[in-house]
């Protein structure tokens, strides 16, 4: 892999990772662009203990461009875009509209490809593989920022998740402190090794392995399986057989067999539906230890990837017991749901 960075006509930082060591990345952002200003504030809340971004300048992001008009696109003659190079394999930039900036953290964007019309399923092994290399390379980088405590890789495929840019591509947060979801995570981490004595993301996954009706991929390395309590319809974790707290711990071995898992599970989530459905929405989110845990070594990286579809033509919505009270009541047994990924495997 080879990294480029440079700066984008605002003072953005844009970086290139690119297969081939020869790629020359010296094209200049010539876009009229006056300097960043962003108004993200970070409010707690003293009820719920949580935070909440306040961010009001993402009220003028750009929302579903044509394509020929897709600021993710190589810039081309005549029409420059968020990348001066009239081609890329992954790019990584500072978002234009961030949620979280400066004191209040950091947010990228990632480009998993420059073709506007794939999706990540579509990579093949060597291009999902410089992906991760990106993902890795920013999480290790974002470790130095002085404000950020956690880093969140996720992607958010389809308009009925929200998208506003229909170029495949995902974004990273640092988070200025431990977001709530893994607070929890910490909180029974610690209580199962007070009863047991043992690590409980290790017993989660050993559980799974042993049970195997909810296992959908097992690999040398990884394993894929819907979880007991799965919140969404269809909703699978993946996590590497080694326990590691985060994407820079992986070894080779794991990371030489994730693209082939990773893309195997893409593409059994757009087949769940059966032919002629279109491309199933979902988020993909990894999940790594926060860095300034007590020991990090007891977190486990993971994976949680779900999709807000739950039939054809339906979707699941978070009404009165999910969105008021956080407590998610799930209409596909996860049982069911891992038989149905079993049976979709790619030909």
């Amino acid at each position: 892999m080879k990294k480029t960075a440079t700066r984008l006509a605002d003072g953005r930082e844009l970086i290139y990772y690119d297969a081939r060591d020869d790629a020359v990345r010296d094209a200049v952002d010539q876009r009229p662009l006056d300097p960043i200003a962003t108004r993200s504030e970070i409010r707690h809340d003293r009820l719920l203990g949580d935070r909440v971004a306040i961010a009001s300048h993402r009220q003028a992001r750009t929302y579903h461009p044509p394509a020929d008009e897709c600021p993710l696109c190589p810039s081309r003659e005549g029409r420059h875009s968020e990348i001066p190079a009239s081609d890329y394999d992954v790019v990584v930039f500072e978002n234009r509209f961030p949620s979280l900036a400066g004191d209040s953290g950091r947010c990228e964007v990632v480009c998993f490809t420059s073709d506007h019309d794939a999706s990540f399923a579509d990579l093949d092994v060597e291009q999902a593989a410089l992906v991760l290399d990106a993902w890795t390379d920013r999480t290790a980088e974002l470790a130095q920022h002085p404000a950020v405590e956690q880093v969140f890789c996720f992607e958010n495929r389809g308009k009925e998740i929200g998208v506003t840019l229909g170029h495949p591509h995902g974004q990273i947060y640092g988070y200025p402190f431990v977001t709530p979801r893994t607070r929890l995570m910490l909180r029974s981490l610690d209580e199962h090794r007070v009863a047991t004595g043992r690590n409980l993301f290790d017993d989660v996954v050993a559980d799974e392995l042993a049970d195997g009706r909810r296992v959908v991929l097992d690999g040398e390395h990884w394993v894929a399986f819907v979880p007991y309590a799965a919140h969404w319809p269809y909703e699978v974790h993946l996590y590497p057989k080694r326990r590691v707290p985060d994407l820079p711990a992986l070894d080779d071995a794991a990371r030489t067999e994730f693209p082939q898992m990773y893309l195997e599970l893409l593409k059994r989530f757009d087949r769940i539906f059966g032919e002629g459905e279109p491309p199933t929405p979902y988020i993909s989110a990894w999940h790594q230890a926060p860095y300034h845990m007590t020991d990090r070594g007891e977190f486990a990286l993971h994976l949680e990837l779900f999709t807000i579809r739950r039939t054809s033509g339906k979707l699941k919505f978070l009404a009165g017991s999910e969105s008021g009270m956080n407590v998610f009541i799930n209409d596909v047994p996860p049982e069911a749901a891992a038989e149905r990924l079993r049976e979709v495997a790619s030909k």
